[in-house]
């Protein structure tokens, strides 16, 4: 970036300071039980919203087979009666 699209050295100079202090809430953050309050803007420059969920095709990938899940619960023998019992992971 120019300095001619930066505009004035005042701006540049208010840049940097804005980076310099987002860098220093991020290192306070990455300290365990460490707190830092991020304005909107700098949340967003230190890529607290960036998108990652997944594509539909990824979910489809994803997606559980239950053709065999009509099937009835396995059937179960305890020593003092039968009894169906569902079994679950």
């Amino acid at each position: 970036m120019s300095q001619q699209d930066m505009g004035s050295g005042s701006e540049m100079a208010d840049a940097q300071a804005m980076a310099a202090v987002l860098r220093e809430k991020l290192d306070d953050a990455a300290v365990p039980g460490g707190v830092a309050e991020f304005a909107p803007d700098e949340a967003e420059q230190a890529g607290a919203f960036a998108e990652d969920a997944l594509d539909e095709q990824d979910a489809a990938a994803g997606a559980i087979d239950l053709a065999d899940a009509s099937a009835p619960p396995p059937l179960i023998r305890s020593r003092d009666h039968e009894r169906h019992t569902q079994v679950t992971d």
